[in-house]
């Protein structure tokens, strides 16, 4: 099974395009997962696929901006954007899905206008555990996960760990049910009081880093046992105020461009899929600026 890895375009969006792409591929990454507002323009959108075409990258389009809390509102917008990337090749949509206080029918319409989009375009829709959505806790999204069974998931169980407040030790049937239909990964490690630890890279939080490699393990051993031939995965580090910042001068503690690509090289050696990449010191470079 071929792992690919997609940087995210979040926290790179003060780069041009050809600047961002061209460290994107020094750095051994298979594409992008680009964050795609709901008021982006057709034409730059083409511009991007144009420009990822270049550089023999995918993307993964990203939807994250639909918050109208009117529930019609919110579905005319979220169908809006589906309408919007409908013509771009993808491999998959991650999607931040509804709302946390929408009833559980009112979300299920939002899923079942995603399935829809599936199967006019043939890109399957995936939805994110992130807090704020629909899918914002363990032990809600295994209701929706029992009660449809078409429903499929982008795994990022860093804002489940910051909700439950706990590694989800005291869950062990809702992550089971929800590493079953997982599809993507997103590789943030979260800790009880925050989506995102300081560094996976120090000792002080691989113990994190260890509950999440459990669940992240358990995925990719399904996925070989069914035989798929890939696997995505997008190491989702993000910027402040994710990333920790130094009092006042709002200063990262540590670059997100290496810890994203420290943990694409971890997994990748993990996962024995290790790939030999251009020198990622250029890229490095390019992107702190």
């Amino acid at each position: 099974m071929k792992l690919k890895f997609y940087c995210p375009w979040w926290g790179s969006e003060h780069l041009c395009w050809d600047d961002f792409l061209s460290a994107v591929k020094q750095a051994g990454y298979d594409g992008i997962e680009y964050a795609i507002a709901n008021d982006s323009s057709r034409a730059k959108l083409e511009g991007v696929w144009e420009k990822l075409e270049q550089y023999g990258l995918e993307a993964i389009p990203q939807h994250y901006g639909t918050y109208d809390a009117d529930f019609a509102k919110h579905f005319d917008t979220y169908a809006a954007w589906l309408e919007l990337v409908k013509p771009l090749p993808a491999p998959k949509i991650d999607s931040q899905t509804g709302k946390d206080f929408f009833s559980f029918e009112q979300n299920k319409q939002l899923v079942d206008l995603a399935v829809a989009h599936t199967q006019s375009s043939g890109v399957d829709v995936f939805h994110e555990t992130h807090r704020n959505k629909f899918a914002f806790a363990a032990h809600i999204t295994k209701e929706y996960l029992q009660k449809i069974p078409y429903l499929k998931l982008t795994l990022d169980a860093s804002h489940w760990v910051n909700v439950a407040e706990s590694y989800l030790d005291d869950q062990p049937e809702a992550m089971a049910l929800a590493i079953s239909r997982t599809e993507h990964i997103h590789a943030r490690v979260g800790y009880p009081e925050g989506p995102q630890v300081p560094d996976p890279r120090v000792p002080e939080w691989q113990e994190a880093v260890e509950k999440h490699l459990a669940w992240w393990d358990k995925v990719v051993a399904r996925k070989r046992a069914e035989k798929a031939t890939s696997f995505t995965i997008t190491p989702e580090f993000g910027p402040y105020p994710y990333m920790v910042s130094l009092p006042f001068t709002r200063q990262p503690i540590t670059s997100q461009w290496e810890v994203n690509k420290y943990m694409m090289d971890m997994l990748r050696e993990r996962y024995q899929d290790v790939r030999v990449a251009t020198s990622s010191r250029s890229a490095s470079e390019i992107i702190e600026g």
